[in-house]
């Protein structure tokens, strides 16, 4: 098990740890009931928090961000000589944390993506995890807008009241770290951002190759396939990501984690 704790990219805390960390930590936190703020950053992830300061400030305050994307993981052995061998990837970070669940029959929640996508997920993982079967307390779709407060503490009391001990949020980046980062303290168990997830491991939404996903490229077949949606995050991202992280390993910047601005209220994502 590799946990070398938290690691400046570009002024974004990173996790450098491994798959059995990160679950670990996890699940230590469902066992004890305890709020516990998670996501997966991918490079879109860590420059969302470079370019926004209020959300730069949300993600140096979860409680684990672990490296998604294969030029997180790099930046973290590059930087920091992290010995990490394989990215900590949302939708397998998922299945494992579930696989655990299901072995100590603790409930899990999914919240966010479409009606039918969640239909066919809550399908999918019943089928993957029958014995011991994973105990499935309940699913919520997003909502595609700002909810309002009472709304909001609705969607909290409907989570706490379902026995969940374990929530994933699928709602997409960057939206997804504001739910988790605002619900953190309302919640009393671990709220895990799992990006693509839910489309992934329902079957609506294609996954890379794994050739591709370890070369790296999996951002190349995503933008293949949504070209319209994805082109400005990847084509302009992409190259800002890796001139700013070679500014910060040759010490011409100083990236300060710091420096990120609480928000002034809160954005109730739903």
């Amino acid at each position: 098990m590799i946990d070398r704790g938290k690691k400046n990219v570009l002024g974004i805390r990173v996790d450098a740890l491994d798959y059995e960390a990160a679950v670990n930590r996890i699940i230590s936190a469902a066992r004890q009931r305890t709020g516990f703020a998670a996501t997966a950053l991918a490079v879109h992830g860590i420059m969302t928090g470079v370019l926004d300061q209020n959300q730069r400030y949300r993600l140096n305050h979860l409680d684990l961000a672990v490296p998604d994307g294969q030029p997180v993981r790099w930046a973290l052995n590059w930087l920091y000589q992290a010995g990490l061998t394989e990215r900590v990837y949302g939708p397998t970070l998922m299945l494992r944390v579930c696989e655990v669940a299901a072995r100590e029959r603790l409930p899990v929640y999914f919240y966010g993506s479409r009606p039918e996508v969640l239909k066919a997920l809550v399908v999918a993982l019943k089928r993957r995890f029958p014995d011991p079967p994973l105990p499935i307390a309940g699913e919520q779709p997003s909502r595609f807008r700002a909810v309002t407060p009472e709304e909001k503490m609705a969607i909290a009391h409907g989570i706490r009241e379902s026995g969940a001990h374990i929530t994933f949020v699928g709602l997409g980046c960057p939206r997804q770290e504001v739910w988790v980062y605002e619900y953190r303290r309302i919640l009393p168990m671990p709220l895990v951002a799992v990006g693509a997830a839910f489309d992934f491991h329902a079957g609506t939404q294609p996954q890379a190759p794994l050739q591709l996903q370890r070369a790296g490229l999996e951002w190349l077949y995503r933008l293949a396939h949504e070209p319209a949606r994805l082109w400005r995050r990847y084509l302009f991202l992409n190259p800002l990501y890796l001139a700013l992280l070679g500014l910060q390993a040759a010490r011409l910047v100083r990236f300060d984690p710091e420096r990120g601005e609480p928000p002034s209220e809160e954005l109730r994502v739903g």
